[in-house]
């Protein structure tokens, strides 16, 4: 060992000659700090559960998304415009995020009823749209995400008022049983869909696909799990919200128990896709989903039309890692960071 040290020392002292100095390494110095994912987060939050289930997610992943605002419309099945914004203020004050980031109201009606009026300036959605707007045009290096999982009325109201913002952002929507026709928020404004689709904003759709695997609507759970595994999860509220099916809820797990108490399952076992969470889950990691380009389709008549010569491409996302998604949903209650901290 003697006769090796003198050997050693002067491999180190070379070595250090040749970087100059021996860095003193801080934890901010290791890696760099990769960018957050800046959205726009566009619900029929009222409609079933799995709108609240994404806004919770992206509301307990602050170390993942930049969430710029809520944007709410309206569909079907979830009652007007009001119903949908106080549901999405429930979530957003179990998140603690309410007040603390902008919650908009933004269409009742359909893009075709609302179109003939956008330039005159006063028009049904104006209030989210005119934030999408303004969202699109800020100076901010990052890229927008405008993550739609209801009907695409708030977003085509956008593009329709100001075309310029189509190279601005992109669209990811949760949507559609692509080939096959049909599907909850494509059927609740078709006008809509096939307007963006004949834009030319980035487009990627999260298919949905009804019974089958490849869909997010093979992302499920039973009431069983939910029982099992959200109780008490997430951060505690002083003040309760009143869930919308009555009741008093310090927590967003207790609130999910209670939806699922007050839901239709399909199936066997009896259970619930939650579809849209899928849609922000890969977002925060694309390896839980597969993606393919595809020259733009569009729907005529309720059919899937392929255009293969089509310059326009738009990427399409299925075959979801149902396991994945669901142990990092779960994960994010147990370590969450509130997104846009205060």
């Amino acid at each position: 060992m003697k006769k090796t040290f003198p050997i050693f020392l002067y491999l180190m002292v070379l070595l250090f000659s040749c970087t100059g100095k021996v860095e003193d390494t801080t934890e901010e110095e290791v890696l760099p700090v990769e960018n957050k994912v800046r959205l726009i987060y566009d619900t029929d939050a009222n409609n079933e559960l799995d709108d609240q289930f994404a806004l919770i997610y992206l509301l307990l992943n602050g170390e993942t998304f930049d969430l710029e605002g809520v944007t709410v419309n309206a569909t079907k099945s979830g009652g007007d415009i009001n119903g949908h914004y106080e549901e999405a203020k429930r979530i957003m004050q179990l998140g603690l995020s309410y007040e603390k980031i902008p919650l908009l109201k933004g269409a009742n009606g359909s893009f075709a009823d609302i179109q003939p009026t956008v330039a005159s300036g006063n028009f049904d959605g104006q209030e989210a749209v005119d934030f999408i707007i303004e969202q699109a045009n800020a100076n901010n290096p990052e890229e927008l995400i405008l993550l739609a999982v209801g009907k695409l009325t708030n977003v085509a109201l956008a593009l329709e008022k100001d075309p310029s913002i189509a190279s601005k952002m992109k669209v990811v929507w949760l949507g559609s049983n692509y080939p096959q026709p049909g599907e909850y928020n494509q059927d609740n404004d078709t006008v809509s869909m096939n307007y963006l689709l004949n834009t030319q904003v980035p487009f990627e759709m999260v298919t949905v696909r009804y019974g089958e695997p490849s869909g997010t609507d093979a992302v499920k759970v039973t009431q069983a799990e939910i029982n099992s595994r959200m109780p008490g999860l997430g951060p505690q509220i002083e003040t309760p919200i009143v869930g919308r099916h009555g009741g008093e809820f310090h927590n967003f797990g207790d609130y999910a128990v209670n939806l699922f108490e007050h839901i239709e399952y399909h199936g066997d076992p009896p259970s619930r896709a939650l579809f849209d969470m899928v849609a922000a889950a890969i977002l925060k990691n694309p390896v839980w989903g597969e993606k393919r380009e595809i020259p733009c389709p569009i729907l005529i008549e309720n059919q899937w039309i392929e255009r293969p010569e089509n310059s326009r491409k738009i990427v399409l996302w299925e075959n979801f890692d149902r396991d994945a998604v669901m142990d990092d949903f779960y994960q994010s209650f147990i370590d969450y960071q509130i997104v846009n901290p205060k």
